[in-house]
């Protein structure tokens, strides 16, 4: 296990975190220099910031701990069960790998903003009204189904060390999708690859933005799967009910506590399984004597 933490300090996410520091200090400062004003929710809050920047550092502490444990689960998957070793040398490894961990990855956030319990962890991310590189480093502290997500890829043959090299320049490559100082890239770029102008809708509350553009580095997968929506107009930022913090604890737990007070409420077992498993939202169309459930409005509670 000690090792496994080692490992994971020469982690590609670990190394380019002051890189990370050093463009939000050159974006808050092109903000600061600009002439005019810019609108609400634009730009830098320092009180947001440093409580995107508190969250992201307990993100790395906890990951520290979640990557380690599975790292030693991937290795014995790797070592004792997987029909054969792909040569971690071999560049078609990497580029099998790459498409592998970026599919993976839009799988996993779809269905972070589509099932309650996922959303729970997942939803601290999108809890900020602002869009900027501190944005990106509002981070989720409770990583187990991130965990869950890569358990494909040791059981294919994918060398432990390689997959979560390969998920940490996916998300150094997505950190990079969370500004505004970027317009719309050329349309070749636009088409196939996440950028920011994608992102922006999916940090988006309003509603022709909700549940849109999950991609990692790849924007395809969400042209093929039907999830994918052009930015229209500037987004709404944050969740459609907003948590009105900055306290990290409460950003990073209250959804779990609105979970645990839904379950106290629910009289059948088919409602309790919705709210656990059901869509950010999920209500049953009746409530009380028995909790008949027939569909309802399945409206997020936060920007998809």
């Amino acid at each position: 296990m000690i090792h496994a933490i080692l490992h994971q300090l020469h982690d590609p996410l670990y190394a380019a975190i002051p890189v990370f520091f050093v463009f939000i200090a050159l974006e808050a400062v092109a903000y600061r220099f600009e002439r005019d004003e810019p609108p609400v929710g634009r730009g830098y809050s320092a009180a947001d910031s440093r409580t995107s920047m508190a969250m992201g550092f307990g993100a790395l502490i906890a990951g520290l701990a979640f990557r380690a444990a599975s790292f030693v689960a991937y290795t014995a998957i790797y070592v004792y069960i997987a029909p054969w070793h792909a040569p971690a040398g071999r560049w078609p490894t990497w580029v099998v790998l790459f498409f592998l961990v970026d599919f993976l990855w839009y799988c996993y956030h779809r269905i972070a903003h589509r099932v309650r319990l996922v959303w729970a962890a997942h939803q601290a991310h999108h809890s900020s009204e602002y869009f900027n590189f501190s944005t990106a480093t509002r981070q989720k502290w409770n990583q187990w189904f991130e965990t869950l997500i890569w358990l494909p890829l040791p059981l294919l043959g994918m060398p432990p060390a390689l997959v979560y090299a390969a998920f940490s320049l996916n998300l150094i490559y997505q950190f990079f999708t969370h500004t505004e100082r970027i317009g719309k890239l050329p349309r070749p770029v636009e088409f196939i690859f996440n950028t920011p102008s994608h992102h922006r809708v999916h940090h988006g509350s309003d509603p022709v933005y909700l549940d849109r553009n999950y991609g990692g580095i790849l924007i395809v997968w969400d042209r093929l799967f039907g999830s994918f929506q052009p930015e229209l107009h500037r987004p709404t930022y944050g969740l459609t009910k907003p948590v009105g913090t900055y306290n990290i604890i409460r950003l990073q737990f209250h959804e779990y506590a609105a979970i645990l007070r839904d379950l106290r409420q629910a009289h059948s077992w088919a409602v309790r399984l919705g709210y656990i498993f059901g869509p950010p939202g999920w209500q049953p169309a009746t409530a009380g004597a028995g909790d008949r459930v027939t569909p309802a409005d399945d409206e997020p509670l936060a920007a998809a």
